[in-house]
């Protein structure tokens, strides 16, 4: 059994932690000033609680970091503040640069730095998800196994640090990107009394994105976290040289649904947000 402090119990974060406990591991989080969501995330997924950082970390032989990208850097400096000699696997939405920067204040503090990302939606049930490790092969053998026949499926990269970020912020880019852009062609299309006929040209020509409308109202609830990263694939873009634009207006657009975060929106709410202005739509930016 493998001790493990996740960082933090997210929708994401509980749901990869869970397959930890299923294949026999300690995870432990701490609950000081989390939510009652967050609380309850927890407890679903097997997660014990402990009052403080230092405490969990103390017992620890892995970090994983899920948390939004804003708090990417708070969370490793905290963590190597706590002088944690571990492995620290950052699996957020980042971009390779600040992928490298964490590993930096890891290692600089004692720890094992991995590059991590994940692709798929939260694993549970049926559902699976991919955790792609790149940086020192023996600790990131380590991370595979404790995931080994779980709902998450590990793949190690043999790549340094920052090809794991790489690869979620390519796919991240054609994804969100794309789930974006199917929000503002349905509200063209609504506005001009056309949708159906948008629908079915999905089918038969665009594939299943532009035809699965109803999906919006999931892509507006999570909005708040994906404006966030496409700032950092635009800043991953900016790194390698290539044009950044798409991926900052994408984030500009998406920025129009956090209001939803908390919210069940459905499609038609969705792209009522898109509305630059519009009376009575709520108080969107």
């Amino acid at each position: 059994m493998t001790t493990i402090t996740i960082l933090h119990p997210g929708e994401m974060g509980a749901a990869v932690a869970a397959q930890a406990v299923l294949r026999g591991h300690r995870v432990l989080w701490v609950d000081a000033g989390r939510s009652t969501a967050t609380r309850d995330r927890a407890s679903a997924a097997g997660l014990e609680a402990v009052p403080d950082l230092g405490l969990a970390l103390g017992t620890s032989d892995v970090a994983l970091s899920i948390c939004p990208p804003a708090y990417a850097d708070e969370v490793a400096r905290a963590v190597a503040a706590r002088a944690f000699r571990g492995i620290y696997v950052d699996a957020n939405a980042i971009s390779p640069s600040r992928a490298s920067e964490i590993a930096s204040v890891i290692a600089e503090a004692g720890g094992t730095p991995l590059d991590g990302s994940i692709i798929g939606p939260p694993p549970g049930g049926s559902i699976g998800a991919r955790l792609y490790l790149s940086g020192e092969p023996g600790p990131g053998a380590q991370v595979v196994k404790l995931f080994t026949e779980t709902k998450v499926d590990p793949r190690l990269l043999d790549r340094p640090i920052g090809a794991a970020s790489a690869l979620k912020m390519a796919f991240a880019s054609y994804q969100k990107s794309a789930r974006t852009l199917v929000g503002l062609a349905h509200g063209l299309a609504d506005e001009h009394g056309v949708t159906d006929q948008l629908v079915e040209e999905g089918r038969k020509m665009a594939g299943p994105l532009l035809a699965d409308r109803e999906y919006l109202g999931s892509v507006a609830r999570r909005a708040w976290r994906w404006d966030a990263e496409m700032l950092e694939i635009a800043a991953a873009l900016d790194e390698a040289g290539f044009p950044a634009d798409l991926a900052r207006a994408t984030a500009e657009v998406l920025g129009r649904w956090e209001p939803l975060k908390d919210a069940r929106p459905t499609a038609t709410d969705a792209i009522e947000y898109l509305h630059t202005a519009r009376p009575g739509v709520g108080d969107h930016p």
